[in-house]
């Protein structure tokens, strides 16, 4: 294979770190070190564009393992970590938080203890380039209200589910890290994502395949709760300009100036449907909209204040929201197969027990 200066990314075969990695090979000349464990959301065939890639290596494997961890860094030599992998559905978590404290705590702290022992041995000239740089979420902030100002950089972290406070957890390890013995980290933290790969129990997916199926779009509460959508191949765009750019200890929002409650998004995936698809089971396909009762804790309002990524390293979103579903409404439309294999037996027992259906 051939090594130029390897990025080493974590849960690259989940929905992000795929979108990622395929973004990467297209516009970057280093070579990339997927390790993933490949749970349920994990999915090799959204690789299979990159899968003869000679820039492009596959490793299948835990990031709580700390000797395969270890190896990895010694043959490889990345000059950076990109730290995707996390269990990330709220619902799941609130079901079985402890898969998300193993791998979102326990996980991230095996990660950046092999991380500081890597760089202890560098070189000087090597320890001034290499990044760890920590994906996380803008969940780790709470809920705001109506009226209340975004999130920003210094917002205080207040997780509501276990979820969030597990991405909390990691957040404040990789800024111990940092301060404590000096690893060069830098943190980012997105809004929603939506875009092509999603594991279809998040909302937008979610929606695409019941509309398609003619089954009811479950939407829960009173559908009020705002969310800032990001497109996948923006904040892969700001992960990358972070990387290149970002000041090492600092973190950088990353939102998409596209604050939406959910049952807007709902209705505006059921118009463009009935526009694409109008001889589907139901249409209008607004008519399979299911109110269904509210998830405990569920933060009323997210919204993200980018200016300071936007400022300081000059990256801004491209899609408008208006563009972004139509894209991804189109993929999902265009990729039937890859919704058959990742929908599986498994899949079709947790949203009956997730949603009564």
């Amino acid at each position: 294979m051939v090594q130029n200066h390897p990025i080493l990314v974590t849960g690259g075969a989940g929905f992000i770190g795929s979108n990622f990695i395929l973004q990467w090979l297209t516009r970057e000349a280093d070579s990339v070190v997927n390790l993933d464990k490949l749970t349920y959301a994990g999915n090799l065939s959204n690789l299979e564009k990159v899968s003869s890639d000679p820039r492009y290596s596959f490793i299948h494997g835990d990031i709580c393992d700390r000797k395969l961890v270890s190896a990895l860094l010694q043959r490889h030599r990345p000059r950076a970590i990109v730290h995707f992998a996390a269990e990330s559905h709220v619902d799941r978590s609130i079901h079985g938080p402890d898969d998300f404290v193993r791998t979102n705590v326990n996980g991230t702290f095996a990660l950046l203890e092999e991380a500081r022992a890597y760089v202890a041995e560098m070189a000087p000239s090597e320890k001034t380039t290499f990044r760890f740089l920590h994906v996380s979420t803008d969940e780790v902030y709470g809920s705001l209200g109506p009226q209340a100002p975004s999130f920003s950089e210094i917002s205080p972290h207040a997780p509501n589910s276990p979820y969030a406070a597990s991405k909390a957890a990691s957040d404040h390890l990789v800024r111990a890290y940092h301060h404590t013995y000096g690893l060069p980290t830098v943190t980012t933290n997105c809004s929603n994502n939506y875009g092509p790969y999603q594991f279809p129990e998040k909302l937008i997916p979610l929606t695409i395949l019941h509309a398609l199926q003619g089954k009811p779009i479950p939407v829960y509460g009173d559908g009020q709760n705002v969310r800032d959508w990001l497109y996948v191949e923006d904040h892969c765009d700001a992960i990358r300009t972070v990387l290149a750019q970002g000041k090492v200890g600092e973190t950088y929002n990353i939102g998409g100036r596209n604050e939406k409650p959910n049952l807007e998004i709902v209705q505006t995936i059921s118009a463009i449907l009935d526009e694409l698809r109008p001889k589907d089971p139901v249409v209008p396909h607004s008519k399979l909209i299911t109110f269904v009762q509210d998830r405990p804790g569920h933060d009323r309002r997210y919204a993200m204040d980018a200016r300071k990524i936007e400022g300081e390293l000059g990256w801004r979103p491209r899609e408008t929201f208006e563009t972004g579903i139509r894209k991804t409404v189109e993929w999902y439309l265009a990729h039937q197969a890859w919704i058959q294999e990742v929908t599986s037996g498994t899949y079709r027992q947790w949203m009956a027990k997730q949603y009564s259906m």
